[in-house]
């Protein structure tokens, strides 16, 4: 066979091989709701480490942040991507937190820096976290294949009706792999967050209401949930709606009912992030899972992380 037949036959065994993983995929069949779950489990402190590192915490403070409580940065660098929206619009986004507690770090933050200069800061921050974590890993093949699976679920990622999923899909991606794995970790963790918005809405459940459920069933304590910044009488009176729905006990715990509410909540924001993992398939899904344990190990050892998380992890 000569070279040219030879290419040609690679070729035409390469498209017949994504074919059908192709095909895989819009069956809808292989990769199950629990395996978004386990995605969103690897990629959340991905993500999330952001809101916590000292290095982002200088970039946010080299721009006129306060730094005095994680806060100060997390607002205006979660809330970038959407431009210089208004506090209602972040709180809109953002959902379970206190509208008052929004405006206190929203309503000036673009005073301070452009939504550009906080788009800059963080990646910067996370440039100098990753490498510190991460090491010689940052330049390795194997960060390099999961930057691109992640970037591939996240290209994927059907943003209608998710605001903070499109803004953050929307951005210029970074040319470095390990800056590329952090922005698509984001995307699919915002996808999901949009998709859980959703299903809280569907199970009527208010912002504060969506807090106190999730606390009734142990997914972290009422303390943990306190940094969301509801008063005592928010809290309180939300309790009590949940208590006339039958989705609450006297003692603050859930009913059965509540319970399964709850279920259904988690059940629908599994089933809404499962769409760029069913675009990426069942085979590089997995793939990427196994990828992903080291970077993973890293933020988790690096004790950057709180040990527990309203967003109950590990937990629910």
């Amino acid at each position: 066979m000569s070279e040219n037949h030879e290419h040609q036959a690679t070729e035409h065994a390469e498209r017949g091989e994504r074919g059908e993983r192709i095909k895989q995929s819009e069956r809808g069949e292989q990769v199950a709701p629990a395996q978004a779950r386990r995605l969103w489990h690897l990629l959340e402190p991905l993500h999330a480490v952001l809101y916590y590192a000292p290095e982002v915490f200088e970039e946010a403070e080299g721009l006129g942040y306060s730094t005095e409580d994680r806060w100060g940065s997390y607002f205006p660098f979660r809330a970038a991507p959407l431009g210089p929206v208004s506090a209602g619009a972040v709180a809109s986004a953002f959902y379970s937190f206190q509208p008052g507690m929004v405006a206190r770090y929203v309503e000036d933050a673009w005073k301070v820096a452009t939504p550009e200069a906080a788009l800059a800061a963080r990646l910067r921050g996370i440039d100098r976290l990753y490498r510190k974590l991460f090491g010689d890993l940052v330049d390795s093949p194997e960060l390099a294949e999961a930057a691109a699976l992640a970037r591939r679920a996240a290209e994927a990622a059907v943003t209608a009706g998710r605001p903070l999923a499109a803004a953050n899909a929307a951005l210029e991606w970074p040319s470095e792999p390990h800056l590329q794995l952090w922005q698509a970790a984001t995307v699919l963790r915002e996808h999901r967050g949009d998709g859980h918005l959703a299903a809280l809405l569907l199970a009527g459940l208010d912002p504060t209401e969506a807090l106190v459920s999730f606390a009734a069933i142990g997914a972290a304590s009422v303390e943990r949930f306190e940094s969301r910044g509801w008063t005592r009488e928010e809290w309180a009176a939300a309790s009590e709606r949940l208590t006339a729905r039958g989705l609450l006990e006297a003692d603050g715990t859930a009913t059965e009912a509540g319970r399964d509410l709850r279920r259904r909540v988690e059940q629908d924001t599994d089933r809404l992030a499962l769409g760029p993992w069913q675009a990426l398939g069942p085979e590089f899904t997995e793939r990427l899972a196994s990828l992903l344990g080291d970077y993973w190990v890293a933020v988790l050892g690096s004790g950057l992380l709180p040990s527990e998380s309203t967003l109950g992890i590990g937990r629910v």
